[in-house]
């Protein structure tokens, strides 16, 4: 091996960061499957490749044994003591059978090796970069587009933007910068396969994180998020820190943090609201924009029948039901929504509270309205 190439071993470490021992122990494997098959060699034998004069040396080696059933890859006891008198059964003897020509075959399997392997060891470092970064968020560029996917350019590897996680009202075109969720990473032969998301809840999540430092640093937690992509999502927040206001803070001055947001997802609108261990304050949180009159909780199913205005009925159901949906998949509860004139037909409304119910609802306040994407 000349020292051209061992430099250019040298070079691929510091480039590439592939270790050079780890290219010299794949080139002596490949020299010795390259040796028996140039020379119908069947023995067992070793590459050694001396690193500071370039030089390669094959060796052949034969155990030592007590009676001999194959030449090839035995030396009796009395023969190996002949060699060296310390020789006992179970040693090896290695002997140098080194080609005439055989640099000619090393240089060619030394490049084929080179090639391959620093080929694998780039899928392996793309591997590893990006199955830490999984359930983050990244900047990608789309680059092409088929029927079924989309595939996003995210540096040194091509994510799969899949059907399914398409935002419906997006409308994608090469070369648009856009911002993915990596939902999952994948080995496969020809290198590892990015999964990414535009629908993901923890898109959302990654983004609020970005533009809000008060989550970004412990101080306000967002602890649970509903969404339908493309049309409409609901987050709760929570602060632990008495001075700051959770909900404010998401929102932002003027409502820019949040609009930042929205522009990234394409107009879908976001209703941040208080989270509350109080899953009676909770679901009259979550149903925001609708004002709510009472709460009834029922523990058993946890589920909650929950009374609004009569004119705020069709705004606390929502278009399609979307509303209502969002709520019970933001707080784990059921929602059973009725207008006050059909609980007060039911009687259920007003409640004749128990002293203790009226004292759980003595401290109870409708929250306001924090939807700044009103229908």
């Amino acid at each position: 091996m000349s020292s051209e190439l061992l430099d250019a071993l040298t070079a691929l470490e510091q480039q590439k960061g592939i270790k050079r021992d780890v290219l010299i122990e794949a080139i002596e494997a490949a020299l010795v499957t390259a040796y028996k098959r140039n020379f119908n060699q069947a023995q067992n034998v070793r590459v050694d490749i001396n690193l500071d004069s370039g030089s390669m040396i094959v060796y052949s080696r034969k155990d030592v044994v007590e009676e001999v059933e194959d030449e090839r890859l035995q030396v009796s006891l009395a023969d190996a003591q002949v060699i060296n008198p310390h020789y006992q059964v179970g040693d090896v003897i290695e002997e140098e059978v080194t080609p005439r020509n055989f640099g000619r075959i090393a240089a060619q399997t030394a490049k084929q090796v080179v090639t391959q392997r620093v080929r694998e060891a780039e899928r392996g470092l793309i591997y590893e970069e990006y199955v830490d970064r999984e359930e983050d968020i990244v900047n990608g560029i789309v680059e092409r587009l088929d029927a079924r996917n989309i595939y996003v350019g995210l540096g040194k590897v091509e994510a799969v933007l899949p059907t399914n996680e398409q935002i419906p009202t997006e409308t994608y075109r090469p070369h648009d910068r856009i911002k993915v969720f990596i939902t999952k990473v994948e080995r496969t032969t020809r290198g590892p396969q990015v999964f990414v998301s535009r629908t993901h809840p923890g898109l959302l999540r990654r983004l609020f994180e970005m533009e809000v430092p008060e989550i970004y640093d412990g101080i306000v937690e967002i602890k649970s998020i509903a969404r339908e992509a493309g049309d409409r999502s609901k987050i709760s927040v929570v602060a632990h820190h008495e001075d700051v206001d959770p909900v404010g803070a998401c929102v932002g001055a003027k409502g820019a943090r949040v609009q930042t947001i929205v522009n990234e997802l394409g107009g879908e609108k976001i209703d941040i609201v208080e989270w509350s261990e109080d899953p009676v304050q909770f679901v009259a949180n979550a149903l925001s924009p609708s004002q709510v009159l009472d709460v009834q909780v029922s523990d058993d199913d946890k589920s909650t029948t929950v009374v609004v205005p009569d004119f705020q009925l069709s705004l606390a159901i929502g278009k399609r039901g979307q509303n209502a949906r969002l709520a019970a998949k933001l707080t784990g509860w059921k929602i059973d929504i009725k207008s006050e004139t059909d609980a007060r037909e039911l009687g259920i409304y007003p409640r004749a509270f128990e002293e203790s119910v009226e004292e759980d609802y003595e401290d109870f306040e409708p929250q306001e309205d924090f939807d700044f994407y009103k229908d």
